[in-house]
């Protein structure tokens, strides 16, 4: 049987002498400032995300803007679910969410768009969709063991923006022909 790294005894002493770090112990092997730089760049990408579905939900318009607007709704509100996900592991890390809409727009990881073109919303949705992939996956990867709940966090909000890339990617192939080939 495997023991403790550290006896009980100095884990507990250890824990009162720093209870002001909260969650943060000595066995914490991430760049602490580092991963709230990352998850406040996320929480930025994730309100862009939100702002951008927002708006292409209440812009669509158009035959088939119907059974397109659904998912921009349900999508905004997965993005909404992630930015809190985000921030509050912020503030149990320590750190501050930045919300200063200010420098959200350049901190984000993917850009906000303006297009009144239904195919061109979904698919430039699914670019974004597919930078956080790759941005989430790089995050993954680089925490590896040293912040596994962070890793986590990434993980869940990875398996919804693959999620999320998947209805797009099927909104652009059930739109009919003709208008899903228009800008390519």
């Amino acid at each position: 049987m495997a023991e403790f790294l550290t006896d009980l005894t100095t884990l507990r002493e250890r824990a009162r002498q720093e209870i002001d770090k909260g969650p943060i112990t000595a066995a914490y092997g991430a760049d602490l400032e580092r991963v709230i730089q990352v998850c406040n760049e996320a929480l930025a990408t994730e309100i862009v995300c939100v702002l951008r579905y927002k708006r292409h939900y209440y812009t669509a318009t158009g035959i088939h803007s119907e059974a397109v607007v659904g998912e921009f709704a349900e999508h905004a509100k997965d993005e909404q679910e992630h930015a809190d996900k985000l921030a509050v592991r912020i503030t149990q890390l320590g750190g501050e969410p930045d919300f200063d809409p200010e420098i959200l727009a350049g901190r984000a990881h993917t850009a906000y768009d303006a297009s009144t073109d239904l195919v061109e919303m979904i698919k430039e949705d699914l670019v974004a969709e597919r930078v956080a992939i790759a941005s989430y996956t790089e995050i993954v990867q680089w925490l590896g063991d040293k912040d596994p709940t962070t890793r986590r966090v990434f993980e869940e909000l990875l398996a919804d923006e693959e999620d999320h890339a998947d209805d797009l990617r099927g909104l652009l192939e059930r739109l009919p022909k003709d208008l899903a080939a228009q800008d390519r």
